[in-house]
This record gives structure tokens, C-alpha cells and sequence, in this order.
């Protein structure tokens, strides 16, 4: 009865009044799921900021020293090349451990499932949430070598939570779609990766959209990563104010893709029982 119960009002609950409604479950679960990651290790959560670092010393030594890469500014410096990378894998390690995730939230939670009444709509922000600890730090870590290369931090970085707003949302989206397709599709985690490898070389990560060829660049503006890469790189490093006009429409779409992603785990949810 319990069970009919909560799937009768499933319907009823819009994707912001989930959020808010959930969102002590949300902010604990995330944070438990952040410390047991790092529980038992002798640095604990020091890691969280020493990953980023070596690989921020890395990117700064093998494509600045060894291959001297550049990125076509009339002032860049080895240093500015690797924080360029770097704030572009910062959004793509974001998006790619969410999405990369998704495939399994359902079926790696079974007794949410079955067992207890649990708001399964809730997992894909935990994930995000979890996510978010992430680029946090390696947004720190960014912060600083940016200050260390060139003296001084823009005002514009504050601006930065807002650019990532809307691909929150994407997301948020993909997540609940993931999650759905996921229990019914078992094969759709390998899928997701093999995407995700592709996705991150059609990126602006390691590139400048400038280089490609102009055929290719229509294109590549369709990948949903490309606007909040590119913007990150203007509020955080360069000192511009985004393209607001870009910016509002990512929003609105960002808007949309996730209410069809929960909408599509809204109807679905009722046959994960039957399939777990």
C-alpha cells in the first residue's frame, strides 16, 4: 500500500519542489558520500586539493616544457597555457564523473528500490553535489596558479558559479535519463564512456575553437560543454563578462533538457521494481 502510495504522488512532484523539498536528505548524503571517499586515508580530505595540484604540475610540465604548446595570445606564457587546460578539464571531469555515474545510480541502489520509500529522483543531485566538492577544490588550486602566473585575479571570477548554472541542469538532465535508461539497458554505462572519450575531444579542452576548421566549428558549438568552458576562461582568467545573450539561451535550454530528463524518470520510475 505504502508502495502504491508514494508512486501515486510521483507525478505530482515538480523537479524544483523535489529540490528543495529533499534537500537536507540531499546536502547529508552528499556530504557522507564526499568523506567516505577519503575515510581510512592518512591525508583525508588534503587529497581532495593535492590531486588537482600534481595535476595542474603535470599539465604545466608536459605541455608547456616538453611540447611548448600555446594558445595563440600575444602574451601567453607556458604557466597560462596549463591554467588554460586546466579550467577546461575542471568542467569536463565535472560533467564526465556525473554523467559517467548516472548509468548506475538506480541499479546501484537496489534497496531504495524495493525495500524502503525513498525519493529516487534525489540520487542525480547527490551526485552533482558530490561533484561540485570537486571543482570547488580544483577551482581553488586554479585560483592560485592563476595568481602566481600572472599577480593579480579579476574581479569577473566571482561571476563563475554563474556560468555553471545552466550545465548543472544538462546535468541534472542527463542524469535522470541515465539513470532511467540505465536499469532497462544495461548496456548504455559502456555507451556513455565511449561518448564521453569522444566528447572530450570534441571539446575546446586542449584547443582553441579558432583552430579548427571553419567546417568544424559549427559543429563543435553544439557541444554542450563548449559555452561554459569558454566562459569560464573569460570570467576566470581573462577578466570578460560572459556572452549574456549566449548565456540565456544555454539557460533556457539547459531549463529544458532537464525537466525532459525528469519527466522521462517521472513516467519510467514505476517499472524499476519489476526490472531490479
Amino acid at each position: 500500500m505504502l508502495g502504491n502510495r508514494v508512486k501515486s504522488r510521483t507525478p505530482k512532484i515538480s523537479m524544483f519542489k523535489s529540490l528543495w523539498h529533499h534537500r537536507s536528505l540531499i546536502f547529508h548524503m552528499a556530504r557522507r558520500e564526499v568523506t567516505s571517499r577519503y575515510r581510512g586515508s592518512m591525508l583525508g580530505l588534503l587529497w581532495s586539493l593535492i590531486t588537482p595540484l600534481l595535476m595542474l604540475a603535470i599539465y604545466t610540465t608536459i605541455f608547456g616544457l616538453v611540447f611548448k604548446a600555446k594558445w595563440n595570445l600575444s602574451t601567453e606564457t607556458q604557466g597560462e597555457f596549463a591554467i588554460i587546460l586546466f579550467c577546461g578539464l575542471i568542467i569536463f571531469n565535472f560533467f564526465s564523473e556525473c554523467v559517467n555515474r548516472a548509468p548506475g545510480l538506480i541499479l546501484g541502489n537496489p534497496n531504495y528500490v524495493k525495500k524502503i520509500p525513498f525519493p529516487l529522483e534525489v540520487l542525480p543531485w547527490i551526485s552533482i553535489l558530490s561533484g561540485v566538492f570537486n571543482v570547488a577544490t580544483s577551482l581553488i588550486v586554479l585560483l592560485l596558479g592563476s595568481f602566481l602566473i600572472n599577480g593579480t585575479l579579476p574581479w569577473t571570477c566571482v561571476l563563475w558559479p554563474l556560468v555553471i548554472v545552466p550545465l548543472i541542469f544538462v546535468i541534472a538532465g542527463l542524469s535522470w535519463f541515465l539513470s532511467s535508461l540505465g536499469v532497462f539497458v544495461r548496456d548504455i554505462g559502456y555507451i556513455t564512456t565511449i561518448v564521453l572519450n569522444v566528447l572530450m575531444y570534441m571539446s575546446p579542452i586542449f584547443y582553441p575553437i579558432s583552430a579548427a576548421p571553419e567546417v568544424l566549428q559549427a559543429v563543435l558549438r553544439l557541444n554542450p560543454l563548449t559555452y561554459v568552458i569558454e566562459d569560464s576562461r573569460r570570467v576566470v582568467l581573462w577578466g570578460q563578462l560572459p556572452d549574456w545573450n549566449l548565456y540565456m539561451v544555454y539557460f533556457c535550454a539547459s531549463l529544458v533538457v532537464a525537466w525532459l530528463g525528469f519527466t522521462w524518470f517521472r513516467l519510467t520510475r514505476k517499472g524499476f521494481a519489476d526490472v531490479i
